[in-house]
């Protein structure tokens, strides 16, 4: 099942919680219970806003081809930085 981060602005707490893609948590409470949070002194009312989190990170051994791609001048990744991540 997909993880999500969701942010509390009352409180500054970014918690993390599993459900389904057609789920949408739109409160602390909703939060708290999928969670088994307390709710603490944030009403269960509080709006929460959820974050856009990056993907999970795939071992090269997972892949088919485990080479690193080329980047787009033909210079291997993560080389002397080539790709601009270095």
């Amino acid at each position: 099942m997909p993880k999500y981060d969701y942010f509390c602005e009352t409180n500054d707490r970014v918690v993390e919680v599993s459900h389904p893609m057609s789920d949408r948590l739109a409160t602390w409470g909703e939060v708290c219970e999928r969670t088994g949070l307390a709710v603490g002194d944030t009403p269960p009312d509080t709006p929460v806003k959820k974050l856009i989190t990056g993907g999970g990170i795939v071992r090269s051994g997972a892949l088919k081809n485990p080479e690193a791609p080329p980047c787009q001048s033909g210079a291997p990744c993560c080389g002397a930085g080539a790709c601009g991540f270095n």
